[in-house]
């Protein structure tokens, strides 16, 4: 994975919420897809990557593809699921 060598403070994914600002979702993104804070969990990546973009980090929109090609088609509609679901109880 290109960033493998990415280094950051931990994010805790139930700390974010509406005005968390793209970078912050970006992290939790890369924690997940890591698996060395938390446990490895494509799905997770996915959308916290997907909700990085909605919020305008580009380098997520990589990084969410990279975890779509390893992904089947129902994790990927799990992982959008829950990027709408996140963003309807943040608002």
């Amino acid at each position: 994975m290109a960033f493998a060598e990415y280094e950051f403070e931990p994010v805790l994914a139930e700390k974010l919420g509406p005005d968390s600002d793209g970078e912050a979702l970006y992290r939790a993104g890369l924690q997940f897809s890591l698996g060395e804070v938390v446990d490895l969990n494509l799905v997770e990546a996915h959308k916290w990557f997907n909700l990085a973009v909605s919020r305008g980090h580009e380098a997520a929109r990589d990084l969410r593809q990279e975890m779509a090609d390893q992904m089947s088609q129902d994790e990927i509609r799990k992982a959008q699921k829950a990027a709408r679901e996140w963003l309807r109880l943040m608002n």
